[in-house]
């Protein structure tokens, strides 16, 4: 058995946060969209173990990688032990960017693990065994637009983003994503998108309107040594982009652009000084 499957990252176009749970997890409210931006997932049955490679690389052996606690998780819900796997991650989605591109790819595999051992699976256990080993999971396993509440797993599908092009740019650095929520719980927040206004704006069709609401709270809490994040919103903007915001706890930045000319030559200028940046387009539902 080798079956592949395409993982596409995601984006926020919306993000805030309501505040700590009892559980010490946060309350998220977000929009979040596929994006044509992805990694390859290949699953071979082999004779025993999992191994996970990624580019032709072994990962290490040693502490057990998301993929590997997923799929132990996927065959325990069916009541059958784990056959030996060899995943294989062909990767384009930068690492550490906001972009959900790890969880991606776990999404991917256990899609796969649905198509191979158990057809009849409900999305909504999928989900529910994602969840299991990460926030972000539910969502990646969905796919397509939807307004994400709880930690990220209470789903609610949305009417899909009107057809755009996206330019994707992430600087050179990382931005540790517990900094980010700590620096959220020591201030006030003054600064919130307008979540049912983009709710209303993607039942219209209106990409001009989503765009208008575009908004990330993490922004407002950015410590300096970040703040070339703003500095890719001003060149998306100048570049004709009709709004621009992190993705996540970024550091991506993505702009939406209405024609992809004017996004093929945003993509370009960016690239000569980040040599991270891609032009995608929204993913309906997967």
């Amino acid at each position: 058995m080798e079956r592949r499957r395409t993982a596409p990252a995601k984006i926020n176009l919306a993000l805030d946060i309501l505040g700590i749970r009892t559980d010490g997890y946060h309350d998220m409210k977000m929009v979040m969209q596929t994006i044509s931006l992805c990694d390859t997932v290949t699953v071979e049955e082999t004779a025993e173990g999992f191994h996970l490679r990624t580019d032709g690389d072994f990962i290490p052996a040693g502490k057990k990688t998301l993929e590997q606690r997923a799929a132990e998780a996927f065959f325990a819900s069916i009541d059958r032990p784990m056959p030996g796997l060899t995943v294989t991650l062909e990767k384009v989605t930068p690492a550490y960017a906001g972009l959900g591109g790890g969880s991606a790819d776990v999404a991917a595999l256990l899609r796969i693990l649905r198509e191979a051992y158990a057809p009849d699976m409900p999305t909504a256990e999928l989900e529910r065994i994602g969840f299991t080993v990460g926030s972000d999971m539910p969502f990646c396993v969905r796919g397509g637009t939807c307004l994400a509440e709880g930690r990220g797993e209470v789903l609610t599908d949305l009417p899909p983003l009107p057809d755009c092009w996206l330019v994707l740019c992430k600087p050179d650095f990382g931005i540790p994503t517990p900094t980010l929520f700590a620096r959220v719980d020591g201030g006030e927040l003054t600064c919130r998108p307008d979540i049912g206004g983009m709710v209303a704006a993607l039942a219209a069709g209106d990409v001009d309107g989503v765009a208008a609401r575009l908004g990330n709270v993490f922004e407002e809490v950015l410590p300096e040594a970040y703040h070339e994040v703003f500095t890719i919103k001003r060149r998306l903007l100048d570049l004709g982009a009709l709004n621009a915001a992190m993705s996540g706890s970024g550091p991506t930045v993505f702009g939406i652009f209405r024609e992809e000319e004017t996004a093929q030559q945003a993509k370009e200028t960016l690239k000569k000084r980040f040599a991270q940046t891609y032009l995608a387009k929204p993913v309906r539902k997967l």
